[in-house]
């Protein structure tokens, strides 16, 4: 049976919402309004996306179907529809440590759409990749400034530390960007950095001499 429950644990998809749910489902039993209700309680929006119910209905299926959680109750009340709690189990805290341990310990590459579309800005002239870089400038200096500002509201509830260790690596990690985006946006402002298609060609066709056999 432990060996079964392991199996279904490591055959099921990780993501950040079915680990938030096992995290909170471990803290005390929850419905998904629940669960939703303390996310945004705990200002957890920014890490779990939950805008969307039925997303977090079909991760938490997917979570009974393998194991890692079980309805515990179904409450009736007169006010509210009616409402299926849910709990851990023994093998989705097992899970949750061990994926909560392994995204820690090991760092991965990640592919987000950003620097992809940085590796094809000479696709795009100068004055317009500056003009993007200006306004992605504003919008991450606004993000930063509600981070710090959501920070310094969770810290006069008194949350421990440990609860607010994933704001302070958002706010290092958006301060890393804007400091950057602003180094680029001053090297087009002052022409130090530019491009042009035709700049690239001498490139690619060394690389395409170096390649042809016989050369």
């Amino acid at each position: 049976m432990a060996a079964a429950q392991n199996s279904a644990a490591g055959a099921t998809r990780r993501s950040p919402l079915a680990l938030a749910v096992l995290a909170l489902l471990g803290y005390k039993p929850l419905h998904p309004y629940g669960v939703q209700r303390l996310l945004k309680e705990w200002g957890k929006e920014n890490v779990v996306n939950v805008g969307q119910r039925a997303s977090l209905y079909k991760t938490m299926e997917r979570l009974t179907a393998a194991g890692l959680i079980a309805v515990r109750e179904t409450e009736r009340d007169q006010q509210y529809p009616e409402r299926t709690v849910y709990e851990l189990t023994d093998a989705g805290r097992e899970a949750a440590r061990a994926w909560i341990d392994d995204i820690v310990r090991v760092p991965r590459p990640e592919y987000p759409e950003f620097p992809a579309a940085l590796s094809f800005l000479m696709v795009l002239e100068p004055e317009v990749v500056l003009a993007a870089l200006s306004e992605r400038r504003e919008t991450v200096a606004k993000t930063l400034a509600q981070a710090k500002q959501g920070m310094a509201e969770a810290r006069q509830y008194g949350l421990p530390k440990v609860t607010l260790l994933d704001d302070e690596y958002l706010v290092a990690v958006t301060e890393a960007e804007l400091r950057w985006i602003e180094g680029v946006v001053a090297e087009l402002e002052s022409g130090e950095l530019t491009w042009s298609l035709a700049e690239l060609q001498p490139f690619d066709e060394a690389d395409t001499d170096a390649g042809t056999p016989g050369t």
